[in-house]
């Protein structure tokens, strides 16, 4: 047993280490075995489990988890090349990846038993899938894991009173999982990872390759899931949470992200490669390629927000008016049949008109607007973005002068055209066809690959240190002769601009603006409320973390339909938890993870390093 000021390394289970390892193999191969198997006698059970030999789609995900643990726990024999996998050497990783696959096949026979109405539906084969992940999850207790000494432990209480809102349910499953947090007490490892052997130029850029390849075919089965089957993206999001949380305190996407800071030209290119390859994997048509497009126009906008609330720290809750405004000057000059104007741009002419006219409203708002701070500003910006959405529903012709045909909208856009290609007819590349929606999939990665350069120039560019300045004391940015004022109504201005891009591009893809799409709030994205969410859940000032953000904001409610009037309360659970765990975003810069986590007891002070572009900008000394 290993004790240091704050935590220890001691197994929830005693038992000798030997014992808990090979129970933890075991189990993790009955799990295999066990998805060869059929756990249900009847077809009417989403994903039919009723085959042997062959795993159905949730089966693999229990092959997939048990996967994983088998290699975390074989890695802690020190087996050459597996040892690779952990570089910390903490067994907290296989806990994890335990916990993932027990969550996710118990998810699966549960849903099984509440489907068809009891355990009696079972076959044996899910008796021992869920023998073996028990007997995985038991044995990784007894296995030595980095824990919090038990004074430093904080009691969580929830008032009693509660139960009345949340219902009995919740309040059990909270007490429950409060006592299994406080049983078992895992923390950060604190040992440094173990150095790893330089290896050549070309098996780092193979790894690089393989790694994205691995997350292409990741995202493509989440997005692909049926959306009538929620069951098996539940499970999809059980085992990708948890196997993710396994392989960072591995130590492992540490590695990782090494190998592409060193291959950075390489590590773009094979992003780019994999995101023009997902719309020539589909099998499907374009029924997934257009949840694929709308993230990214999602993400884009997100990132224009980054810019104002990320680097510039200006609260603005009306943003989604200037998608509006992009779209609505798009519909209007793209020669739609019930535009009041009776003109037709070419696609570039009408984009760049929606970006100055979001550009001009950004800076007609912001000029009088950008004098106030904290609380008055967010409350000026959502009082305009309500405005927006009702000048749009009132200029009719009745109430207003007929511009935008009111709460109808303007629909029958036409499609784009392009140099002769039209984006609403397939075509065929490389022997694929390509149907409408890869058309303006592939335009948004275009799109995208702009607005990050811009984000990136901007960011650490004179002008983005001084947004970073005025964000952190605008009072001491002032003293030191930067123009508050001049600053943020540029980057109140460049955001608009974003957004209006991306608004041409939405107005096309969805042939119909009309204003109840500009909403502050609503259980479908986007809105200024998940936009805003998209960039505090990714992680402000950075580039990958609104488009994660957004990916998760708009996939899941898309695919988690079923649950109706719920959505709004699981993601309002979910932000609270996300407030109190990790408050700096899923991906954060060094400067987030050290003020937010600046008290904590096991967070290492970590010397400032030079960032990349893509983990964060905006965190130099700021000056202008």
């Amino acid at each position: 047993m290993t004790i240091t000021s704050t935590t220890e390394t001691t197994p929830v289970i005693p038992m000798p280490e030997g014992a808990a390892r090979a129970l933890t193999i075991a189990g993790s191969v009955t799990a295999i075995v066990s998805a060869f198997l059929a756990w249900t006698w009847t077809t009417a059970f989403p994903g039919d489990l009723t085959v042997y030999g062959y795993p159905a789609e949730l089966q693999m995900l229990t092959v997939v988890g048990g996967a994983l643990t088998l290699l975390f726990a074989l890695a802690g024999y020190g087996i050459r090349g597996l040892r690779w996998l952990n570089p910390v050497g903490s067994n907290n990783a296989t806990f994890l990846a335990a916990l993932a696959t027990l969550a996710t096949t118990l998810y699966t026979l549960g849903a099984i038993a509440v489907e068809l109405g009891g355990l009696a539906n079972l076959e044996p084969g899910g008796y021992v899938a869920a023998a073996g992940v028990i007997i995985t999850f038991v044995g990784a207790l007894g296995l030595p894991l980095d824990r919090k000494v038990k004074a430093e432990m904080k009691k969580i209480r929830w008032p009693r009173f509660l139960v009345v809102i949340t219902g009995f349910v919740l309040y059990l499953a909270f007490l429950v999982a409060v006592w299994l947090y406080q049983t078992i007490r895992l923390a950060k490892p604190e040992r440094k990872a173990a150095p790893a052997k330089q290896l050549p130029s070309w098996a780092e850029i193979l790894i690089i390759v393989a790694v994205f390849a691995l997350g292409l075919y990741v995202v493509t089965f989440g997005i692909d899931t049926d959306d009538n089957e929620p069951q098996l993206f539940v499970a999809y999001l059980i085992l990708v949470a948890f196997s993710a949380t396994a392989l960072i305190r591995s130590g492992l996407t540490a590695r990782l992200a090494r190998i592409t800071a060193r291959n950075r030209q390489v590590t773009i290119t094979a992003s780019l490669v994999m995101a023009i390859a997902f719309p020539f994997i589909q099998q499907s048509g374009d029924t997934y390629t257009l949840i694929a497009v709308n993230i990214l126009i999602f993400a884009t906008v997100a990132l224009g927000l980054n810019i104002v609330v990320g680097l510039a720290g200006l609260l603005d809750l009306g943003y989604v008016a200037f998608l509006g405004v992009g779209a609505y000057t798009a519909a209007l000059v793209s020669g739609a049949t019930s535009s009041a104007f009776g003109v037709q741009f070419p696609f570039w002419a009408a984009a760049l008109t929606g970006m100055a006219a979001s550009l001009v409203f950004g800076v007609v708002i912001g000029a009088p607007t950008l004098r106030l701070r904290g609380d008055y500003l967010a409350i000026v910006t959502l009082g305009f973005g309500e405005i927006f959405r009702i000048a749009m529903g009132n200029l009719d012709g009745t109430s207003g002068p007929q511009i935008t045909n009111g709460p109808n909208g303007i629909p029958n856009i036409p499609q784009l055209e392009f140099f002769g290609y039209n984006f609403g007819e397939p075509h065929t590349v490389l022997g694929i066809e390509l149907g409408a929606y890869a058309n303006y999939y592939l335009l948004m990665i275009l799109i995208m690959v702009l607005v990050v350069v811009v984000f990136s120039r901007a960011g650490n560019s004179r002008i983005g240190r001084a947004w970073v300045a005025i964000r952190e004391d605008e009072t001491a940015a002032t003293a030191m002769g930067i123009n508050g004022f001049r600053v943020k109504l540029v980057a109140f201005a460049l955001g608009a601009a974003l957004a209006g891009l991306a608004g041409t591009v939405q107005a096309h893809v969805n042939t119909t603006v009309v204003p109840e799409n500009y909403v502050f709030a609503g259980p479908v994205p986007p809105n200024s409320a998940f936009l805003l969410a998209a960039v505090i859940l990714g992680g402000m000032g950075t580039i990958t973390g609104p488009i994660l953000g957004s990916a998760l904001l708009f996939l899941i409610p898309a695919k988690l339909s079923f649950l109706q009037d719920y959505q709004l309360l699981g993601f309002g659970i979910a932000l609270i938890l996300l407030m109190r765990f990790r408050p700096e975003g899923l991906i954060a810069n060094k400067r987030a993870q050290l003020e937010f986590h600046e008290n904590d007891d096991d967070q290492q002070v970590v010397p400032e390093q030079r960032q990349s572009e893509d983990a964060g900008v905006g965190t130099a000394k700021a000056g202008a």
